[in-house]
């Protein structure tokens, strides 16, 4: 009885390893190459998993464990606020082991299978954006003022391609700076274009350049 239960403990605890590997090396880390997240995400993980899994056994019930969790995730992230995306990956990272330990516990590693599998293929298929066509931002100081009128929009978005390497598609004039001669500009870009153009860009031509 004691090496089925540890069997069943050691498997639960391997299979939510290896889709919290497959996640966070071959779905986020590619995208992004954050060590800081990449420690994070594996290590709550893991620490999870085996904190639901002994409070389990000792008759403590889930709901103890998704209320530690709940803990783990407020107090570092209250006074450094990560981005939306790194937020719902944490939630997936911390959520799969109290799923998997649930469900090891009970034996039905073939639903933990299917949901595990879904979870990643849904996440595999929206990184790279299947059946979508997201744009990006950047915000840009602009110098060349005159090219901001509605009638030459064409040629403000040649200019803007030509020097910043960008498939801007589309603009949003913002705030203007006679003083200065500049405006600020909301370019908009295909997401997956545009972050291949983004890695070459060393000397722009205007003051500030931010990602959104």
């Amino acid at each position: 009885m004691m090496s089925s239960d540890l069997g069943t403990y050691l498997l639960g605890a391997l299979l939510n390893l290896f889709v919290a590997v497959v996640i966070v090396r071959f779905i986020y880390y590619p995208r992004t190459r954050e060590k800081e997240y990449v420690f994070t995400f594996l290590l709550f993980n893991t620490i999870i998993y085996f904190v639901i899994a002994l409070l389990r056994t000792a008759e403590l019930g889930v709901g103890i464990g998704f209320g530690l969790f709940a803990i783990f995730s407020v107090l570092r992230y209250r006074t450094d606020p990560i981005p939306i995306r790194e937020m719902t990956y944490l939630f997936i990272i911390i959520a799969l082991p109290v799923v998997n330990s649930a469900g090891s516990s009970q034996g039905a590693f073939w639903k933990l299978a299917v949901a595990n599998v879904m979870v990643v293929a849904v996440m595999y298929a929206l990184e790279r954006a299947w059946g979508f066509d997201f744009e990006t931002s950047s915000r840009i100081t602009y110098d060349h003022i005159e090219l901001i009128l509605p009638t030459r929009r064409d040629e403000l978005l040649a200019d803007l391609r030509d020097r910043t390497g960008l498939p801007v598609s589309r603009v949003e004039i913002g705030r203007l700076d006679f003083l200065r001669d500049t405006a600020q500009i909301k370019a908009y870009y295909d997401a997956s274009a545009g972050s291949v153009a983004l890695d070459s860009l060393n000397d722009l031509d205007y003051d500030t350049f931010e990602d959104n």
